[in-house]
């Protein structure tokens, strides 16, 4: 099973290239009604997903973490929207600087101490931080704009990993898993895989369950989705896009408490 932490410098930098590029191309040709439209962020439009996305990478060029307790340098956002170049130009001007980033960086560069939106940790893992946040805020704008995207490779795959991190939290104290149940996540694709959580003192992930309380199907973007309390439960629901067999209480209570992050 791979973990959070377990992946390659090349698969780093190909993910992160990858979400750099999807970025571009979606943002290349949107109009000036796209560009204003509500995203699946509250409080975002999609120029403000995308403000975001840009300015953080603007922040992270050219920084390599010295500890686990000093923050990147945030302050440079400032500059990157006191920057008056045409707005598609200027993000791939930070994104090429990125690129220029990763093409220097050594493996025993992700092993560096850095400080991370959830704590102390690693440079690499950072950087799959990253990864999912980018991925997921690309379909903050795609999906209200009916925008295809890629959902599959190792970026899907980072995205879904960050979830999976915390998948005892999510059934423990966000689903509420009662003691001695255990439930299946049943993800049928474009990632296909089976998460499977018990409840022995506490909620914790286990390799094989022969027969759980309740097995929730959805696909793997869904799932993140919801995850991430990015798109309505019910509206999951309704469409069969989330379902599940066994425990009917328990069932409908994943379905709806799966948000752990947004």
């Amino acid at each position: 099973m791979t973990t959070p932490n377990t992946r390659s410098l090349d698969e780093i930098r190909g993910a992160l290239e990858h979400c750099y590029s999807a970025m571009e191309t979606l943002c290349a040709d949107l109009s000036d009604d796209e560009w204003q439209t509500q995203s699946l962020c509250p409080d975002w439009d999609v120029r403000g997903v995308v403000d975001h996305v840009v300015s953080i990478e603007a922040v992270m060029a050219g920084w390599l973490p010295e500890d686990d307790t000093t923050l990147p340098p945030f302050e440079r956002a400032a500059e990157f929207f006191a920057d008056t170049s045409p707005y598609v130009e200027k993000m791939r001007a930070v994104f090429d600087r990125r690129r220029r980033d990763l093409a220097a960086l050594s493996s025993e560069d992700l092993d560096r101490p850095s400080w991370m939106p959830v704590g102390p940790g690693t440079y690499g893992r950072f950087l799959q931080i990253r990864v999912f946040d980018i991925w997921v805020h690309e379909r903050d704008i795609t999906t209200p704009l009916g925008r295809a995207t890629d959902d599959t490779g190792v970026p899907a795959e980072m995205a879904l990993a960050q979830v999976e991190n915390s998948i005892g939290y999510i059934v423990g104290k966000k689903v509420g898993l009662p003691e001695g149940k255990s439930l299946t996540f049943d993800l049928t694709g474009p990632i296909v895989r089976q998460l499977h959580v018990a409840v022995d003192g506490r909620a914790k992930r286990v390799d094989h369950l022969d027969n759980p309380d309740v097995t929730v199907t959805t696909d793997s973007t869904t799932f993140i989705q919801l995850a991430c309390g990015r798109i309505d439960p019910q509206a999951q629901i309704d469409s069969g896009a989330i379902r599940w067999q066994g425990d009917d209480e328990l069932g409908d209570r994943a379905a709806r408490n799966l948000r752990f992050t947004m």
